[in-house]
């Protein structure tokens, strides 16, 4: 109960600041600075910079009530049964643009605290500062510019601390349909990284992307988990099918295991990450996507395979129903886990022994089915969201993975609030 009450004081004190903000119609965010009179150049650049805050909180509903109390699988509902505040974020940015032909230099600073934070630390950075459940990280940190270089689309880049930019689903929840998140989103896809990506508009219909970082969730020299950096390529296919369909590829290559695990080879066994989806909107109302996924580790010897189908029909302009299946195949048992400490995962990630739970080689299903209810209450709210979900997830090949190794399967009833302004 005293976390329900955390939870709602949050809630009722973000709606309190939005309001306070600026007492006029409702609007997505908040201008710093104010136009006031003439300006040149410099002002103007600054009128863009713009502050937005959100906060997020959920629960899944385990009715098998593990004796761990862990959901596995399951990241950011990983306690079952209990509520928890997910994320308070706040994010100040001067956004680019992209389709102007000029050079343009902004940037975005975001600081998230919560219980998803776990996750998302880099090592040397935030990943000591506290072993309780509600952390704190800095999710984004970059210098974004705009180069009107090569073609007329230019090229536009990030250098800083960044959100990896593969696969569907993402750390902000307005972005995807559910609260929980799929095997691939978890364990088959980078999280953060220090670094650089670089975005070139060849044409209308081709972006080609390439970057280089420290690696997954790592920094420099202690706080790197080996002595290598690994890199991205890929492309976008961009308004195919009379503006349709995207179809977005990503390739990651670089070590990723920690020499404190493999020792020196560390340094030059790749890990293989590929995912490409393709998102095809059927009408206004019906869009289907669809993820395919394939890692493969030289160093752990193990690989990942998985695919990951989505589904939103919008029934009303405030109610939409979401559909998500997946086939996760984990060919030695070395990803899916549950880390059943609040440092445990980034222990993992440096190579330090961690209490976690895990499964042996498992094929895993994944159904997940929700609405979003999505009501524009103005008022300063950018965005106000409850997405109730129901998840059914089962070993297909005769495993035991959840609640404790008792079961081939687990319903968990679950869901979230997001509150924006």
């Amino acid at each position: 109960m005293k976390l329900i009450s955390h939870v709602l004081t949050i809630i009722v004190c973000s709606v309190g600041v939005a309001v306070a903000l600026k007492p006029v119609a409702a609007r997505a965010q908040v201008t710093i600075f104010q136009k006031s009179g003439p300006s040149s150049d410099f002002d103007a650049w600054l009128q863009g910079i713009t502050l937005t805050g959100q906060i997020e909180g959920g629960i899944d509903a385990n009715p098998a009530r593990p004796d761990n109390g862990i959901n596995f699988g399951n990241f950011l509902g990983d306690h079952a049964n209990q509520v928890q505040l997910n994320q308070v974020a706040l994010t100040l940015a001067r956004a680019i643009d992209p389709t102007k032909a000029e050079y343009q230099i902004g940037f975005t600073l975001e600081a998230l605290y919560g219980s998803d934070a776990r996750y998302y630390h880099l090592l040397g950075i935030s990943d000591h500062m506290t072993s309780d459940r509600y952390q704190l990280i800095p999710a984004q940190a970059h210098v974004d510019t705009h180069l009107p270089w090569l073609t007329k689309g230019g090229l536009n880049m990030q250098a800083g601390i960044l959100q990896a930019p593969m696969g569907v689903e993402t750390l902000d929840p307005t972005t995807r349909p559910f609260y929980s998140l799929a095997y691939t989103s978890e364990y088959s896809v980078p999280f953060q990284h220090v670094g650089a990506m670089f975005k070139w508009h060849v044409i209308d219909m081709l972006d080609v992307t390439f970057g280089i970082d420290t690696g997954n969730q790592t920094t420099f020299g202690r706080s790197d988990n080996n002595d290598a950096p690994a890199g991205y390529f890929g492309f976008n296919l961009n308004n195919l099918a009379h503006g349709k369909l995207t179809i977005i590829e990503l390739s990651r290559v670089g070590p990723e295991d920690s020499v404190k695990v493999l020792g020196s080879p560390a340094n030059h066994l790749n890990r293989f990450w590929n995912d490409i989806n393709a998102t095809y909107a059927i009408t206004d109302k019906l869009s289907v996507t669809g993820e395919f996924n394939y890692l493969h580790d030289d160093g752990l010897r193990a690989d990942t395979t998985s695919f990951v189908s989505f589904l939103s029909y919008k029934i009303t302009p405030t109610l939409t129903f979401n559909y998500r299946g997946e086939i996760y195949r984990d060919n030695t048992g070395l990803f899916v886990a549950s880390f059943l400490t609040n440092r445990a995962y980034m222990q993992a990630v440096a190579g330090i022994p961690a209490p976690a739970e895990s499964a042996p080689p498992t094929t895993y299903g994944e159904l997940t089915l929700g609405v979003t209810y999505k009501p524009d209450l103005g008022h300063h709210i950018r965005v106000f969201e409850i997405r109730p979900e129901i998840r059914f997830d089962r070993s297909l090949n005769g495993t035991t993975p959840f609640n404790d190794g008792r079961n081939t399967g687990v319903f968990t009833f679950g869901g979230d609030a997001v509150l924006g302004f």
